[in-house]
């Protein structure tokens, strides 16, 4: 039987069909893919001439599957899943003299944790290429490794279903204040409270366990401005224009100018570091994992 090779699918559309329909959005999708919105349009629309069926229907509600593209985008999972497996058994294959550890995270882990791990991990293991995605959310976070586009990722804990995970430290949450502020040596919750504050807006995830602590105490938030990136929210405070609650990793770096308080009753969050239950992973993501976990890199963390 002769095969016609230019009338084939391609891996990469089925790629694309499965990130369409997770994103429900063809914009969101090539961010996601790191392709322009042009080009996710196009894998789409020549996978539907070559199919002779509709996958989406689109409208300003975004790119919805048509009840044949619900059925044809499972068999597409299962092959983009299938495909990865079988590049991670040949990354099994090599062991530790090539392939690539893929690591998703939210911003102040990806700052001022992660550089200093994937050094130690380049000084160890030079073959090994490491990718770094930056994300808005922990949920983001446990998003692309559920989808398989990350093999690590650092998350809150407790994280969600599906993940094995260990907690790799404790992250205390501060109050900032400028540098005119008064206090005694303990902060109260009085002097915050009364404080103009400038956090993140309060439903963000960031907020939400401050805001539950908070109340819990019997106090009451009262942003005086909300701002939406931990850098700006550090630089206001610094110029006077009010006070902050942030975790400490996050505030990273504190100009020396402004106080840092403990908050009248410790809060604290979990980081942790997270894999795909059940998983088969490569020998570089333990390597990287080892790394991570490494005794003696935590204590300069």
């Amino acid at each position: 039987m002769k095969i016609n090779h230019h009338n084939q699918m391609k891996l990469s559309q089925l790629r694309i069909l499965v990130a369409v329909a997770e994103c429900e959005n063809f914009s969101e999708a090539a961010l996601q893919l790191e392709m322009s919105q042009s080009a996710v349009s196009h894998a789409i629309a020549t996978l539907e001439d070559h199919l002779g069926v509709i996958l989406f229907s689109r409208g300003r509600h975004g790119a919805r599957l048509t009840p044949v593209g619900k059925r044809i985008v499972e068999h597409a999972r299962v092959i983009v899943n299938r495909t990865e497996e079988i590049t991670k058994e040949a990354e099994s294959a090599k062991g530790l003299k090539g392939g690539q550890v893929r690591i998703a995270s939210f911003r102040s882990v990806a700052t001022h944790i992660l550089p200093q791990a994937i050094a130690e991990f380049h000084r160890r293991f030079p073959s090994i290429a490491v990718h770094l995605t930056e994300h808005d959310s922990c949920d983001d976070v446990e998003h692309a490794l559920r989808g398989g586009q990350d093999d690590i990722g650092f998350t809150l804990l407790p994280a969600g279903e599906n993940l094995e995970v260990w907690e790799l430290l404790n992250d205390e949450y501060v109050a900032l204040l400028p540098p005119n502020f008064k206090s005694q040596p303990k902060l109260t919750w009085e002097e915050l409270i009364n404080y103009p504050l400038i956090v993140h807006p309060l439903e963000d995830t960031m907020m939400q366990p401050v805001d539950a602590h908070v109340r819990a105490c019997g106090y009451k938030l009262q942003a005086a401005y909300e701002v939406e990136t931990d850098a700006a929210i550090v630089s206001l405070v610094a110029q006077g224009l009010g006070a902050t609650i942030l975790p400490r990793l996050a505030a990273q770096p504190i100009p020396a100018n402004v106080q840092i308080f403990s908050l009248p009753v410790p809060l604290k969050r979990i980081i942790g570091v997270a894999v795909l239950a059940d998983a088969l992973q490569t020998p570089a993501v333990y390597a990287f994992l080892d790394t991570i976990k490494h005794k003696s890199l935590m204590e300069n963390l």
